[in-house]
């Protein structure tokens, strides 16, 4: 059975812990089931896999209409995590989670939530989301926002694709473009 931590920086983010069984052989463990989550319907579930090399940067990304479930196949990612809700208790607040193929975790995202990752090494990640890709509902904030206080804590600038490079600052987002 999958245990559940629920943030306590930012409400309604979750770190599930997996249940792993190993052998001579390997592992197993189950990274999804979305009775996990039963506040989100998942009908509309698609399921994506990222690589990135080290040094790459990805976000920060943020939904209206999506919730992320996130599971680190290979290798290791700082995860950036800012609370863009309004009406959520933990407005503003922002966290760092760090997942790897080492202990194996899940990582809920929901709605209003700007996320992103660092990658430390090679990475492999799978994510759940519980949307078809809709670019209209793709938003996002500058990574290194200082208004979000999010201390990556890198050793050089990161390698961001031309999108995330034009992320803009959280003060320069129109209301209307963020979480409601």
């Amino acid at each position: 059975m999958v245990e559940l931590k629920e943030s306590a920086q930012i409400q309604g983010v979750a770190v599930a812990e997996l249940q792993v069984f190993g052998d001579q052989r390997g592992r197993f463990a189950e990274t999804f089931r979305k009775e996990w989550f039963p506040q989100r319907s998942w009908e509309r579930m698609q399921v994506n896999r990222s690589e990135s090399q080290a040094g790459v940067l990805r976000g920060l990304h943020y939904h209206r209409h999506q919730v992320d479930y996130w599971h680190c196949v290979s290798g290791r990612i700082r995860v950036g995590l800012c609370d863009l809700r309004p009406s959520s208790p933990t407005q503003g607040r922002s966290q760092l989670i760090e997942l790897g193929q080492e202990a194996l975790h899940g990582l809920y995202i929901p709605c209003g939530v700007a996320h992103g990752f660092a990658a430390l090494s090679e990475v492999v990640l799978f994510y759940v989301v519980d949307n078809y890709y809709d670019g209209a509902d793709e938003l996002g904030v500058a990574w290194n926002d200082p208004a979000l206080g999010l201390d990556w804590k890198l050793g050089a600038l990161p390698v961001l694709s031309a999108r995330d490079q034009r992320n803009p600052l959280l003060k320069d987002i129109p209301p209307d473009q963020l979480p409601r």
